[in-house]
């Protein structure tokens, strides 16, 4: 940060000055103004210069200095600060398996060959808060059967009650259980709906980073010939997360060992 308008003047620029003021005998203030610099600095310049020195010197601006400084430490308060309140921050968990499922879909982009008229593919996801264990599928639209089709899919592979489905307020997810598919399911299997503050997509966190997880690790590194190409691709990809990818927020272990620790903690411990 420079208080003045173009403090340094460059050595070609001081020589300048000196020769102009010394031999054309230009006035101080008029040097000044046209160099955008204070009179007091115009002075220094000719001192120096009959000992033919044009270079640089450090400002002695206290004000200039001291406000360096300062920036400097607010900068480096401000990051103590973020890493303080990083590592304070808390994870709210559950503490068993199906507590609380959180779900949440995202338009897929187009593959090569295909245009504007192709339908667009929708990627669901589901995630269980506790294990963090991952189940997805790609579906045709994003209508409550689609929903309700990927919610039967995750309760025929689940080995677990799901006690609560976490979601956002789309008409996907939400209606009467009467005629809505998704709902419906719900109910009949005994499963609470809890839903996110309108318009804050951020509180159902652990669904959104999920998906950017998908897209950056396994979509955008991967070329698909075709729509069965890439269902094909994101099983595996579900797969290598759930029982390969080790997670931070499970202390290192995958969602396959945390979910084997929960359920046959003394069968782990013996043979890890």
């Amino acid at each position: 940060m420079n208080i003045h308008k173009r403090t340094k003047r460059t050595p070609q620029q001081r020589e300048e000055i000196y020769r102009r003021h010394h031999t054309e005998h230009i006035r101080v203030a008029l040097l000044a103004e046209e160099y955008h610099v204070s009179r007091p600095t115009i002075y220094k310049i000719p001192a120096r210069g009959r000992k033919r020195d044009f270079s640089i010197h450090n400002s002695c601006n206290a004000r200039f200095r001291t406000l360096a400084w300062g920036m400097k430490r607010l900068a480096k308060i401000e990051k103590t600060i973020e890493a303080r309140l990083k590592k304070e921050a808390k994870r709210y968990n559950k503490s068993y398996p199906g507590e609380m499922l959180h779900l949440d879909f995202k338009r897929l982009p187009l593959l090569k060959g295909q245009d504007h008229t192709t339908p667009r593919d929708y990627l669901f996801v589901a995630i269980d808060d506790y294990s963090r264990e991952l189940y997805a599928a790609i579906l045709p639209d994003k209508t409550a059967a689609s929903a309700g089709s990927f919610l039967g899919q995750v309760l025929e592979e689940c080995a677990y009650t799901i006690e609560t489905a976490y979601t956002d307020n789309g008409k996907e997810f939400q209606g009467n259980p009467e005629h809505h598919a998704f709902a419906e399911l719900c109910m009949r299997n005994g499963i609470g709906q809890k839903f996110t503050r309108p318009a804050t997509p951020k509180t159902n966190g652990k669904a959104e980073r999920v998906i950017r997880t998908l897209m950056e690790m396994w979509h955008d590194k991967e070329r698909f010939e075709s729509p069965e190409h890439r269902r094909k691709s994101l099983a595996r990809f579900v797969n290598y997360y759930n029982w390969v990818k080790p997670h931070k927020s499970l202390g290192n272990l995958t969602p396959g060992e945390k979910l084997c620790l929960y359920f046959f903690r003394q069968d782990f411990v013996n043979n890890p």
